[in-house]
């Protein structure tokens, strides 16, 4: 889905839950107070709560939909995750609040007034919290937000949450007026809870927590399956808020262009991309050989192209060579250099291919760091 479209889709969905909860919010708290109901209000702190959490969703919402800048290169989409973890901060201190206020309403229990009144606003609550729920989740699954996700069941909380107050407010009504207080520390566990998954979620995509397993295996093998592809090592994945990224290293013939190499490359992210649903950022290493088993760093020690260069034009110099290179290439591999001479073809009127091949690797082997030479003529 467009990055705007889901924008709107997401704000849309979240004012439609901030209009309702700030309704709830008010007529739970004032008529918990008439009914003297530390439950009720509790839950309506609860919806005064998920205004807030409707305010950071629409704002995160439309910060992530943003496109990338030069700041932020990879784009805004774990706004939406920090978004979610300070949901979870503010739930848990929301919850704990409230379970400090329900056990002090153990020594100071009343009984409740207007119950009638009490238990038809939780039970709207209960209607509206759910319908809501299963709007916002059904938005959330279209544009595949984790944040609004959680905002809806943000929701579903709070229509359990009522389930419990309506329960404790029979009892109290019943002259067990302990069970007010009971549905008020419950309310408040409940909204702990829920902010301890969020946050544990958040978090464990903050760093960089991989895909699923499965999910991983299924990519590791349809790359493996590409035409070109020898083997594939160091397959990383990621969460960046609703996307994905992977970073992934594939061994190819190492003789091959850079052109040829290239292709392959576009093939392993266009399969990546079609195997792993929301994989937005694909990385490709092409490498000649599986550096993956390598102890050590074999060419740290090794001379760059440029220097490698210069190295074998002196040493052809000093040696008195006499053949006139039109071209080298080299080829890192195995720990060393290996070298591939391109002679004109009217080096052959006179001399045998394997003389000449013979008068380079002679020089060359003398170099260390250097490995075998090859001979072509055009």
């Amino acid at each position: 889905m467009h990055s705007i479209n889901r924008t709107k889709e997401s704000q849309k969905a979240t004012v439609i839950g901030a209009i309702i909860d700030f309704l709830l919010s008010v007529i739970k708290v004032s008529l918990g107070i008439i009914g003297q109901s530390g439950a009720l209000i509790a839950d309506g702190i609860h919806s005064f709560s998920d205004l807030l959490t409707d305010w950071v969703t629409w704002y995160a919402a439309k910060l992530s939909g943003e496109a990338p800048d030069a700041d932020h290169p990879y784009g805004h989409e774990r706004f939406e995750t920090v978004a979610t973890l300070g949901l979870s901060i503010f739930l848990a201190i929301v919850g704990t609040i409230i379970i400090f206020d329900g056990f002090g309403r153990f020594s100071n229990s009343n009984a409740l007034k207007h119950e009638n009144w009490l238990i038809a606003a939780a039970a709207l609550s209960i209607l509206s919290k759910e319908a809501l729920y299963w709007y916002t989740v059904k938005v959330a699954k279209n544009i595949k937000s984790d944040l609004l996700k959680a905002n809806a069941w943000h929701h579903r909380t709070d229509a359990f949450s009522s389930i419990v107050v309506v329960i404790g407010i029979i009892g109290a009504a019943n002259g067990y007026f302990f069970l007010d207080s009971v549905a008020a520390i419950i309310v408040g566990l409940m909204i702990i809870y829920i902010g301890w998954q969020l946050g544990f979620e958040a978090t464990k995509e903050l760093v960089d927590t991989s895909i699923d397993p499965e999910d991983i295996k299924n990519l590791h093998k349809a790359l493996a399956d590409i035409k070109g592809v020898n083997s594939v090592h160091t397959l990383r994945t990621r969460k960046v808020g609703h996307k994905k990224s992977a970073d992934v290293h594939v061994q190819v013939n190492p003789f091959l262009s850079v052109s040829e190499g290239h292709i392959i490359s576009v093939s392993v992210e266009r399969v990546a991309k079609e195997c792993i649903e929301e994989l937005d950022d694909v990385t490709v290493h092409i490498d000649p050989e599986n550096d993956e088993e390598k102890e050590d760093a074999p060419y740290k020690d090794l001379p760059e192209r440029a220097q490698a260069l210069k190295i074998i034009s002196q040493s052809l110099k000093l040696e008195n060579c006499s053949y006139t290179i039109e071209r080298t290439q080299l080829h890192y591999l195995e720990g060393e250099i290996l070298v591939d001479f391109y002679l004109s073809v009217d080096y052959l009127d006179n001399n045998e291919i394997s003389t000449i091949n013979f008068d380079l690797s002679e020089i060359i082997k003398k170099l260390p760091g250097f490995g075998e030479v090859k001979v072509y003529f055009s």
